[in-house]
Order: structure tokens, then sequence, then C-alpha cells
């Protein structure tokens, strides 16, 4: 059984890769979490924080639709590195928010880094198995799933002490040099970034090409139920506005908050290794995502009553632990039931719909926050991703990833015959 120590040694392009992934989750937090001090310090209202939190998802899960087409048609290695380029670029305009005046500035800055990302999340998901050999993908997920949570704790620890002590511009600084970092790992790269395809095995025109992946999404419960995943986590994670308030609320400030975001990537972090061995017992993935969906849910229930910051610490880990082994699980089992020439717009639906249930939240959040007390919004969002786990788990109780991915459909919609996770024809893995 490969390790995740021994695909990092033995195979130079997925650790181009993966450092790609640590630098561009890394600079997300060096913006975001002096962001969201700065602006409640300028404008006075918990407000602007909530809006850029909806912004950074709603903006994405919009564009998710089309952006997914692009990463089955254009080349993969293209798009990561053009989407870099473009983050960077708007994450300079972040240097001109100093005053409640230029706020707003702050929306259309993390709203085009929300385009890049759009493009390049789904496209270095789809990557993933072809940069690795079809008996390394369960621990290359590993160790992928492990890049957000170890950039977060990086990233969100840093972001809050930089802030702290040198102000959020100098973060914002390291954020561009990171991106610039990023795009220079993804150049790196050598083996292609998807199988080898016939011109026109995908649509011309972006809704015809959406539609054929809704058509073979619809056709599979299988698949259904793994895009559906995410979404519980998403519904509840309106709990990161809260994060900067929780913070003043205990009086430990922006290093606090920061610390916050640091034990969430924490969580995110140890929940895929230690739960890789799910990886491997095909017959676990589905119960396995209900419960981490269930222990996200009550950890934040946790929060609402704890009295200690220790204990909120230990609590956020907890759920975020759960999200993290929730990420990983559902996109392992989605790459070895979609083909390469699907895959991109299969995980651009299902990131759209993580995060519109993101934004929602967030949104939702932004309505209630300067309002209700800060427990009774971790008590909602804690509470309906629970409600989401059990109906979801309900629903999905006669479905198995046992056995092999579902063929019968394909054949009615003429498509061809499966692709093996290397993109090569064959069985799926």
């Amino acid at each position: 059984m490969a390790t995740p120590f021994s695909v990092l040694t033995r195979n130079r392009d997925f650790r181009r890769l993966f450092a790609a992934e640590l630098v561009v989750f890394g600079a997300d937090w060096f913006v975001m979490v002096p962001l969201l001090v700065l602006l409640p310090e300028l404008t006075g209202s918990g407000v602007w924080g909530a809006l850029v939190l909806a912004a950074d998802t709603g903006i994405t899960a919009l564009l998710l639709p089309y952006t997914g087409t692009i990463a089955d048609r254009i080349d993969r290695r293209a798009i990561l590195i053009a989407s870099n380029v473009a983050a960077l670029l708007a994450t300079l305009l972040l240097f001109v928010v100093r005053s409640a005046a230029t706020a707003p500035l702050a929306l259309v800055a993390i709203g085009a880094v929300a385009v890049a990302k759009a493009f390049y999340s789904p496209a270095a998901s789809a990557a993933l198995p072809n940069v690795v050999d079809p008996a390394d993908l369960a621990a290359a997920n590993s160790v992928a799933g492990s890049a957000w949570g170890t950039m977060t704790i990086v990233g969100a620890s840093l972001g809050g002490i930089v802030s702290s002590a040198f102000g959020p511009y100098v973060s914002f600084a390291a954020a561009a040099v990171s991106l610039l970092l990023a795009a220079v790992f993804t150049a790196l790269i050598r083996r292609p970034l998807q199988a080898p395809r016939d011109p026109e095995a995908v649509p011309a025109h972006a809704w015809h090409a959406l539609i054929e992946a809704l058509r073979y999404i619809g056709a599979r419960p299988r698949i259904r139920a793994l895009v559906t995943v995410k979404s519980a986590v998403g519904l509840g994670n309106g709990v990161l506005t809260v994060f900067p308030l929780l913070a003043g609320l205990y009086g430990v400030g922006a290093l606090g908050a920061g610390l916050l975001f640091a034990v969430r990537g924490a969580g995110a972090l140890v929940g895929p290794l230690v739960m890789r061995p799910v990886l491997n017992h095909r017959t676990w993935l589905l119960p396995g995502l209900a419960l981490s969906m269930s222990l996200y849910g009550l950890g934040y229930l946790g929060v609402a009553f704890a009295s200690w910051f220790p204990l909120v610490l230990a609590l956020v880990f907890v759920a975020h632990f759960a999200g993290g082994t929730n990420w990983v699980l559902s996109n392992y089992a989605l790459q070895g039931e979609v083909p390469d020439r699907l895959r991109g717009r299969v995980f651009a639906t299902d990131m759209m719909l993580a995060t519109l249930a993101i934004s929602v939240s967030q949104l939702g959040t932004a309505l209630f926050v300067d309002r209700v007390d800060e427990r009774v919004i971790l008590i909602a969002c804690g509470m309906i991703t629970l409600v989401y786990a059990i109906g979801w788990r309900i629903a999905t109780r006669g479905l198995s990833l046992a056995g092999p991915a579902e063929e019968p459909e394909a054949l009615l919609l003429g498509e061809p015959a499966a692709e093996g996770l290397d993109g090569r024809p064959g069985e799926r893995q």
C-alpha cells in the first residue's frame, strides 16, 4: 500500500502540484484573516467581513458550471498558471483599502480572486489522477487533502501574527509572492494534466457541455450522493463569520482570530491523514461521509455552549477534523467513479453545490450577525449541518460504493466506455 510520504518522495510532478496548492491556499489565508479583522476596524460593522466571505464563495459557485467545461477542454496547466497570475493582480488592489470609503474595493478584489479560484479549483482536482499512478491515488488524495489544512494552519497563524506585528498590508504582499511561486511550481510539472482525447469529446458550447455532465450525474445515484455530500458542511460554514467576533468576546483579538482559523486548518489537515485507511475500504465511504457531516454539526453545537477559549479551540478542531475528512472521502470517491473527459465538469458541479451552500450560509449569517448573539448563529449552523447529515444518510442508505462504477446508463447516453484513473481506456480502479 502506497503511503503519503512515498508518493511525495517518488513522484516529482505530484510534489510540484502539491507545492503549488500549498502556496495557493496559504495566500488565501494571508489575505482573508487580516482582511476579516481590518474591515470591521475600518467600518465599525461585522457585515463587511460576512460580505467578503460570501463574495469569495458565491462568485466562485456561479462560475463553476462554466469553468468546469474549460477544465475539460483547455490545457489544465495553462488554466492553473493563468489563475495564479490573475489572483496575484487582484490581491494588489487590497493595498488601496485604507478607510471606510475604500472598503468596497475589498469586495472587488476578493471577487476577482474568486473568479481566478473558480478556474483553478476544478482544474486542480481533475488533474490530480493524471500526475500519479492509479495505485497511488488514495495516498495522493490524503496528501492533497492535507494541503488546505496545512496552509490554513500556517497561513492563518502567520496571517494573524504578521497582521498584528506589521499590519495587514505586509500580509497582502506575502500573498502576492505566494501566488507567483504557485505559477512557477505548476509550470515545472512535466506530466500532462489531462488524458489525450478527441477534440470533439467535449461539446463546443459550454451550455451543452454542462448539460452532458448534468445528465451523467442525474443518471447515477452514486454520483448524485457524492456531489451533494459537501453541502452539509457548506451550510454550516457561516460560523467563520463569527470567528473574529468570538475572538473579541474572549478578549484574544486578531491573534485569537488567527488561532481559530489555524485550529480549523489543523483539524482539516489531521482528518484526511488519520482517516486514510477508509479510502481503501469502499464499503465504509458512505457511512464515513454521514458520520463526518454529523460530527461537524455536533462540534459547533459544542462551541456555542463552551465558556473556555481552549475548549472552543478543541471543538473547532474536532469539527474540521470531520470537515476535512468529508472533503477528501468525497473527492476520492468521485475520482474513482468519473472518467477523465467528464471529470472537470463533475468536480465543478460538486464544488458549485458546496460553494453555493457556503455562500447561502454566509449571507444568512450577514443578515443576523449584528442583531443576535454569536452563540445563536453557532447553534443554527450546527443544527442545519446535523439535520442535513441525517437526511442525506436516510436518502443514501441503499447505496454502496463497493461494486464497480455505474455504467449501464452511459451506454444509454451514448458515452464511450469508462476510462481508468490514468485516463486510458480500461477498468475503473
